[in-house]
């Protein structure tokens, strides 16, 4: 279950800039993976609104999730 979060994080994260990065590292997944539960765990499943929940909540993340998400378009 704890992968399948990691999963959509990792579609949330690179969902905008999919086309023109690569998807975050395992330690970018790892950083992210907390505040994902925080802040938009209702949108697990959701690519797209995980990764508008955390840019919505960019704010409020942490260092280093806020760098993740500022590095894949958010």
């Amino acid at each position: 279950m704890k992968i399948s979060v990691l999963a959509v994080l990792l579609l949330a994260a690179t969902a905008q800039n999919a086309a023109a990065q690569s998807g975050p590292t395992p330690q970018e997944q790892m950083t992210c993976r907390s505040d994902a539960n925080k802040f938009c765990a209702e949108h697990i499943g959701k690519p797209p609104q995980m990764n508008a929940c955390l840019r919505e909540n960019k704010s409020k993340l942490s260092d280093g999730c806020r760098k993740v998400v500022e590095s894949h378009g958010g």
